[in-house]
């Protein structure tokens, strides 16, 4: 099965997703340009919430937005324990983390070549 990509540019995309998380109070949300230091994605988004329940609102917001907009989401994992939902776009990679689990795995720190930005 081939990844149907959106028609949005990455980078606006990404902001998309984060201004979504945003709207149920996600935390600390940034973005991460890895397109000169991965090949994995060319954006992550990363937001943190207090709670389990927190999460699922967060990753359902971006979910539902981006099908209100026609923007395919090619793959969603991580709803059974809502520590970590990851919501795959192709070119970015949303991951919707859990206080602990994100200070736990600190994509920040794998990641720390990538140019962030802060979204608020």
């Amino acid at each position: 099965m081939k990844k149907r990509k959106s028609a949005l540019e990455p980078l606006k995309l990404a902001r998309l997703a984060a201004e979504l998380a945003l709207t149920k109070k996600a935390e600390d949300v940034e973005i991460l340009d890895l397109g000169k230091v991965s090949a994995a994605a060319d954006f992550f988004v990363l937001a943190s919430a207090a709670s389990d329940v927190q999460v699922k609102a967060i990753a359902d917001a971006i979910v539902d937005g981006l099908e209100k907009e026609t923007i395919p989401v090619w793959h969603v994992e991580g709803y059974a324990n809502r520590r970590w939902i990851l919501i795959d776009l192709v070119d970015v990679v949303v991951h919707v983390l859990h206080k602990q689990a994100r200070e736990f795995y600190a994509l920040e720190r794998l990641w720390g070549d990538a140019p962030r930005t802060r979204v608020e």
